[in-house]
């Protein structure tokens, strides 16, 4: 990937920041240079840490493994010159994996962002006054030790917002709210860098500080696992989408945006983070089963017959199998199934009503049909926010959980909605058309012996879900999925 001007001149900048840093420690006669420069520490703990990140490098390790070897440079902070401190960490940036390309500009950059934050922390340790490591008071140390590391960790996630928004050019908004999550994470580090220091000068000598790295090495190497197995998942769910939106161009971005706003409803709700995660699967591959439905239907430009709704009914229990076998969507596979079930016992593919519908199924089912009504499609256009929450609210307790419902007017209340358009936005928007006459019910074939009969009723338009023009104009009253998708 290409660089823009603007990453250039901040790599640029901080390289030449984190040099000026760093020469006091190699020329002496520079102005705030170390009485002595304390070589055999700083070798120590370069080659400490880079032997660390050449580990991790070897074995293959994730690109973010080598924070958890932070308290190697914050152990430098207590112990050295800011000007020797800032030197530890260039070796083992220099060697540390890297996540995309350029790489040699993204070492360059990480060697001179670590140096930054070291030469930061240690002069915070300075100017709080260092204490006798070897024979130290915790108390009074201990928070020096927490002012260390909130400089480094400061210091380090400044300068990544940067780089995120002026090189790879993500909002800042998005870059902020992940970043302030993650110092909890860095600050941690704090601690066992202290105690790295008060080893590295006790009776015991440096090597007895290298027992304060294996358990943070078991914790670095466990959550790196954990970080790889989530990129799994997300590669797996962000195929799935992406062959949904190529065979049904109508509905384009969809699957995203039901997976935003069904986080939204159970974040109003009170679940659990790791249920929110589930919940935007299931809003996100609620769909799914429309790569079992024939491209010419889905694409189809005239009225649909009614074998053709029929077949369209199918897509939730396609995708219930598509994704059989999933471990982590197995929570999901309800959504997924029962997405298109009302309230009153009218929708499909099992006529269920009330709280025999899944939780999730009730909560995606809001969310699909807010989206939908939100949503530009080249046969109609979209209905502004308050239209369309309206609409649920009059919905409720017939189509949709009221439950639900509230819960998604009270969270867009508080955060507002900023829907993306599909790709066929720029298409003229064609007038709203009436709705198709009720399609006689009839039971389609079954897809899996296992499930129970289907209770079948009649559905008011079963059409609504096709997101093809011959679909109404996404009233939920008249559509089991509120509308395309």
């Amino acid at each position: 990937m290409r660089m823009p001007a603007g990453g250039w001149a901040l790599v640029l900048a901080a390289t030449a920041a984190a040099a000026l840093c760093a020469a006091p420690a190699a020329v002496p006669v520079l102005p705030g240079a170390p009485a002595r420069t304390d070589w055999g520490a700083l070798v120590l703990l370069a080659g400490l840490y880079a032997l660390c990140a050449l580990l991790w490098r070897l074995m293959r390790g994730d690109p973010g493994g080598p924070s958890g070897f932070y308290p190697v440079l914050l152990a430098g902070a207590f112990l050295l010159h800011p000007a020797e401190a800032a030197l530890v960490a260039v070796p083992g940036a220099l060697l540390s994996p890297v996540r995309g390309s350029p790489a040699a500009p993204r070492r360059i950059w990480r060697a001179a962002q670590l140096a930054l934050a070291c030469a930061a922390a240690a002069g915070v340790c300075r100017l709080a006054g260092p204490e006798r490591l070897a024979a130290p008071v915790f108390p009074r140390l201990l928070l020096q030790g927490l002012a260390v590391a909130l400089a480094f960790c400061l210091v380090l996630l400044v300068l990544e917002a940067a780089v995120l928004v002026t090189a790879e050019r993500r909002p800042p908004v998005a870059v902020v709210r992940q970043l302030t999550g993650d110092l909890p994470a860095y600050v941690v580090h704090g601690p066992a860098g202290l105690m790295m220091a008060v080893l590295w000068r006790s009776s015991y000598g440096p090597f007895s500080s290298l027992l304060v790295l294996l358990p943070m090495y078991v914790s670095c190497w466990v959550f790196a696992q954990y970080h790889r197995e989530r990129a799994a998942h997300q590669a797996t769910i962000r195929a799935l989408v992406q062959a949904v939106d190529i065979k049904d161009r109508y509905t384009r971005g969809h699957s995203e945006r039901v997976g935003r706003a069904s986080v939204l409803i159970g974040r109003e709700l009170g679940l659990a983070e790791e249920r929110r995660e589930v919940l935007r699967f299931a809003g996100i591959l609620h769909d799914v089963g429309k790569l079992g439905v024939p491209t010419r239907i889905l694409r189809k430009d005239g009225p649909l017959t009614d074998e053709e709704r029929r077949v369209i009914q199918l897509h939730p229990e396609y995708g219930h199998e598509m994704v059989r076998g999933i471990g982590f969507l197995e929570d999901a596979r309800s959504a997924i199934l029962h997405h298109h079930e009302r309230l009153d016992g009218r929708g499909y593919p099992y006529g269920l009503a009330g709280e025999d519908i899944p939780e999730f199924a009730r909560v995606v089912a809001v969310a699909d049909a807010f989206d939908a009504m939100t949503s530009t499609r080249s046969y109609r256009r979209a209905r502004a926010v308050p239209a369309a929450l309206a609409e649920l609210e009059a919905c409720a307790g017939r189509q949709f959980d009221p439950r639900m419902v509230g819960a998604l007017v009270r969270a867009i209340g508080r955060h507002g909605w900023h829907a993306e358009v599909t790709s066929d936005e720029a298409a003229a928007p064609l007038p709203d058309l009436p709705d198709p006459p009720d399609p006689p019910a009839a039971a389609p074939a079954r897809t899996e012996a296992e499930l129970p009969a289907p209770r079948r009723t009649g559905s008011a338009s079963p059409a609504a879900d096709t997101g093809r023009p011959d679909a109404p104009t996404d009233t939920p009253s008249t559509a089991p999925s509120g509308g395309p998708g």
